[in-house]
């Protein structure tokens, strides 16, 4: 997918202790299919980690895959870095195991999408497209 003349960069994270990765994966694929192009950090990653990687490979879109829990406190941290790091331009967004009561939270403190399990690829897809399109 392309916004304008340049194609959606986006890097798909897992922030801590996080250890289950195949649905990262899968994402991934999917994304990539969907004509975006994708870098993965693999397990493991800490939110600084992330931010200079996002920073390194020049990314629109920062995303989270997050199934152990701790999404809150890892979203907090990780829009604070972007700030001091002047990436107010990038979109972070979150998928995984995020219970719906925690989603007016995130998008409260500055999350552009999330997309809990069960979400489709679809879904995603279109998520991802609405932020650089002006789509609801």
């Amino acid at each position: 997918m392309e916004m304008g003349d340049r194609t959606i960069r986006i890097l798909l994270a897992k922030p801590d202790l996080d250890g289950h990765d195949r649905g990262a994966k899968v994402v991934a694929l999917a994304l990539r299919d969907a004509g975006m192009e994708v870098f993965y950090t693999g397990l493991h990653q800490s939110v600084d980690k992330i931010v200079s990687a996002a920073i390194q490979e020049s990314v629109h879109v920062i995303g989270l895959s997050v199934m152990a829990g701790g999404h809150l406190p890892i979203c907090r941290e990780m829009i604070k870095r972007m700030k001091e790091q002047g990436m107010e331009y990038v979109h972070l967004i979150i998928g995984g195991v995020i219970p719906k009561q925690d989603i007016p939270e995130l998008e409260k403190m500055g999350v552009r999408g999330v997309f809990p399990s069960g979400t489709s690829f679809d879904e995603i897809v279109k998520g991802i497209e609405a932020l650089f399109d002006g789509r609801d």
